[in-house]
């Protein structure tokens, strides 16, 4: 059984050199690093022995901020040459605007011009370093811009330096032949108090604002939307219609908690079933990216095992799915609770004058409609029992 949830290139499993590569220092950096840090190269080829497809990166994940020319090309040589040993691709990279003292108040949405041409420079040279190594999406995760208090900006202003931002960027893309997709990537809050956009759906309603909305799209991940009480699926739907879902993040989080970043399927069973489903059944091509971090107790063994852990609930869930598509019991019951009734076709879909009239003018009988059992619970139990094995 378990050499049937074995990774392979087709799954477009990634993951970002800073989730392999965490030290295991909690979120508020007080202890000592738990696992020595370890060269990209040598994170590219620990994905390679755990048969990921790809490798993700933050510009300073591969390139430390005051690196030298000289340090960047021997970096990025070495980089290279890990890719080539072990076939992992980059389908995705992104900058790092947030770590550093100088956004501690924002970067596209700063107050300070000073601030915001900078991180501008900053986005640039990330957008520069991706190509290079044939990334195609870049993903824009805003983890600064926000405040802790509304007398500190105008959240007008914000929005507007944030649009100024990404149509700069935009154009620098296309004036550069990158043909990169930029996936906006949402939070409710950490680490500021609040994050503008907090949610896939505001960032959705933010694209239409853009002057090239068709080049951006969004980046949901679990943990983020989870963390603000909300349904991950019905994010990633949403993105999904809109023709906006350019990415994803894979994770696992307790709902309304600080930012936990768990191994994909560790916690939300139900949750990650649903979206791993979804996600098969629609066709979703793109990669299936697993932004979080082994436990802070383990070592890089440790961290193997958290990165199959990931790929492997995955496919289970995959497999879950496929058998819940063919159980006939469930799907009878699925069938049954849709109420298909003909009869109403003629009420429902595009509008006429013709229609609207038959239709104000038919009488319902709410009783028998509202008494029909809908039977969500047993299937719900079934659903339950095909999860925990004994269906």
């Amino acid at each position: 059984m378990a050499n049937n949830f074995q990774p392979k290139p087709e799954h477009k499993f990634t993951f970002g050199l800073w989730t392999v590569g965490s030290s295991g220092r909690d979120q508020f950096a007080t202890n000592d690093p738990i696992r020595n840090s370890l060269s990209p190269a040598d994170l590219v080829r620990l994905l390679g022995e755990v048969g990921a497809y790809g490798v993700n990166f933050h510009d300073n994940d591969l390139i430390p901020m005051d690196a030298t020319p000289a340090e960047a090309d021997k970096i990025k040589k070495e980089f290279r040459k890990a890719l080539d040993e072990t076939g992992l691709v980059v389908p995705m990279a992104t900058t790092n605007l947030f770590s550093a003292a100088i956004f501690k108040d924002g970067a596209f949405t700063s107050n300070d011009p000073k601030v915001r041409a900078y991180a501008l420079q900053k986005a640039m040279r990330g957008m520069d370093l991706g190509a290079e190594f044939g990334a195609k999406i870049y993903v824009f995760w805003g983890g600064r811009e926000g405040s802790e208090t509304d007398v500190a900006k105008n959240p007008l202003e914000g929005l507007k330096h944030f649009r100024e931002a990404l149509n700069f960027l935009g154009e620098y893309s296309n004036s550069q032949g990158y043909g990169y997709k930029f996936a906006l990537e949402a939070k409710p809050n950490e680490p500021r108090g609040d994050i503008y956009l907090p949610t896939t759906g505001a960032m959705l309603g933010f694209i239409e604002t853009l002057d090239h909305p068709e080049m951006v799209g969004v980046n949901p991940e679990l943990a983020h939307e989870h963390m603000a009480g909300l349904n991950f699926m019905h994010a990633v739907a949403q993105a999904w219609d809109a023709g906006k879902l350019f990415h994803i993040d894979l994770n696992d989080q307790n709902y309304a908690r600080f930012d936990q970043d768990w191994r994909f399927g560790q916690q939300s069973w139900k949750q990650s079933f649903f979206l791993v489903k979804f996600l098969e059944e629609v066709g979703y091509n793109g990669s299936r990216h697993f932004d979080a971090h082994a436990f802070r107790t383990e070592d890089y063994e440790g961290v193997k095992d958290f990165a199959r852990g990931c790929m492997r609930s995955y496919l289970i869930f995959k497999e879950k799915a496929r058998l819940f598509n063919e159980d006939k019991e469930i799907q009878a019951l699925v069938a049954e609770s849709k109420a298909e009734d003909k009869s109403m076709d003629k009420f429902l879909g595009k509008f006429s004058a013709e229609k609207a009239a038959e239709l104000k003018a038919f009488s319902f009988d709410r009783n028998a409609i509202a008494g029909r059992g809908l039977k969500y619970e047993k299937l719900d139990q079934m659903l339950t029992d095909l999860m925990l094995g004994v269906r």
